[in-house]
């Protein structure tokens, strides 16, 4: 599926105004600001608190108001499985193959050895784009069927990509029996979560050239 409920727990802070929140509000609240859209390494991309199921003790440390507590959690994010078809949107083309946008999510990549064969790519019409010179088997030759940007396409996730880079070493919510990913350098400034696409088999590539399938 391409979404998935994954437990989690983290420390939650409250500041002193929020205590007096009814039931999990407050909690709640923190979560989905600190969460949404963020990747957690090897968990997916964040969308949205499904619930709480346990808030511990809250601790009060010198020096700072705020109360703090370690929350168990679930929360919806999204990780494609390996083999699952999407539909998504051409985002642009270029030497590196077509990118893809599901809306949400725009760090896919679908490489040249992973497009129709035989595709070319071409930047000499004034929109980039990549061409599958499609056999017809008529005297006339392939025809010529182009991937340009703001088409609509249906891919296969082929692979994922993780980068555990964390911005100033800030430490990550921890899924329940995993070990917490150790930042690397932030100087490294690609995608935390990535993903490969293929569109090199029938029924796959842009919706217009199966409409009629």
């Amino acid at each position: 599926a391409m979404f998935l409920l994954c437990e989690l727990k983290d420390i939650v802070a409250l500041a002193p105004e929020k205590f007096g929140s009814p039931g999990l509000e407050a909690y709640e609240q923190a979560l989905n600001e600190k969460l949404s859209n963020l990747v957690l390494h090897k968990v997916g991309l964040c969308c949205a608190l499904w619930d709480i199921l346990q808030v511990d003790e809250a601790h009060v440390f010198p020096g700072d108001a705020r109360s703090h507590s370690q929350v168990r959690f679930r929360y919806v994010v999204f990780r494609p499985s390996l083999e699952e078809v999407l539909v998504g949107t051409v985002r642009k083309c270029d030497t590196d193959g077509v990118h893809v946008s599901l809306g949400f999510f725009d760090d896919i990549l679908i490489p040249p050895d992973q497009l129709q064969h035989p595709s070319r790519f071409e930047n000499s019409r004034g929109e980039p784009a990549w061409v599958w010179a499609y056999d017809t088997g008529a005297d006339t030759g392939p025809h010529q069927l182009p991937m340009e940007r703001g088409d609509r396409l249906r891919f296969r996730v082929v692979e994922e990509l993780w980068r555990d880079v964390l911005p100033g070493g800030k430490q990550q919510p921890q899924q329940l029996g995993q070990q917490p990913a150790a930042p690397l350098d932030e100087a490294a400034r690609l995608p935390p979560y990535s993903l490969l696409g293929s569109v090199n088999e029938p029924g796959l590539g842009l919706l217009d050239w199966w409409s009629d399938a």
